[in-house]
């Protein structure tokens, strides 16, 4: 199987963000950076296939030059190869402007399996690996917890709502967005590392593919934190069933 995991460079989680002068973006040359939870699964399932099926595993890559040690850390975690799409506007572009990108970088590989995490910790738009889907045209489905291969192509088990889970088959090649959780991602090794200096990193900028940036935020803030006290009133069954309400509704809690 060749098989294409598409990840992204984040902020870490515990980093402090600060806004830019700009106000449209954080400013980036005090925040640590690794890669995205649930594309780290990706990777993980993948590796996992792989390993059971044999083939190939790229991943893929879009951002600045520093994206390259998000690369490099999928390379010594496993990966064969890489392709970075060098990109210096990045947030500039919705999950259909990054699709396109990602879909002209892999299309000449004509990949059996893309693989991309659920959505990304920083925007979390939860778009792009169905819009990569769709533009490649390759049935999907989402939130995938594990892979199977069958001889028919694929069959997969889906977290859903409430507990519930959902099994469904797809034909070959198909394109899966991944859920956080479904197996114990591993650590890159001392041979890992040193192996992934060798592995071929391709570059392509982001000119030479699909589409110019789209301006997609008038301007970002930090979320107000805000306080405020209602007094109910009515007796306390009345109050009850008032409070129930707004829980529901109003709080959505409930």
């Amino acid at each position: 199987m060749k098989i294409i995991v598409a990840i992204k460079q984040v902020p870490e989680r515990d980093a402090h963000i600060r806004i830019d002068s700009s106000g449209k973006w954080i400013e980036e040359s005090d925040v640590q950076y690794a890669m995205n939870e649930s594309d780290a699964y990706a990777l993980e399932e993948a590796l996992q296939l792989r390993e059971k099926h044999s083939g190939e595993v790229i991943v893929v890559s879009a951002g600045p030059e520093r994206v390259g040690t998000t690369i490099r850390e999928a390379l010594a975690k496993g990966a064969d190869r890489a392709i970075h799409i060098d990109c210096n506007d990045l947030n500039q572009r919705d999950a259909l402007g990054v699709a396109r990108l990602i879909a002209d970088a892999i299309r000449p590989d004509n990949a059996d399996l893309i693989l991309t995490g659920l959505q990304s910790d920083d925007l979390g738009y939860g778009q792009t690996g169905v819009i990569l889907a769709e533009l490649l045209g390759v049935p999907h489905a989402t939130l995938i917890l594990h892979v199977e291969k069958t001889d028919a192509g694929l069959k997969v088990k889906r977290e859903l709502e409430a507990g519930f889970f959902q099994e469904i088959e797809l034909p070959l090649p198909a394109a899966l967005t991944i859920q956080s959780g479904g197996n114990k991602l591993r650590y890159a090794t001392l041979m890992g590392i040193k192996k992934a200096k060798t592995k071929e990193m391709r570059v392509v900028t982001a000119a030479a593919l699909d589409g110019a940036p789209v301006a997609v935020l008038d301007g970002i803030a930090h979320p107000k934190k805000q306080r405020s006290t209602q007094i109910i009133p009515g007796d306390a069954k009345q109050a009850a069933a008032t409070l129930v309400e707004k829980l529901k509704f109003e709080a959505r809690i409930l």
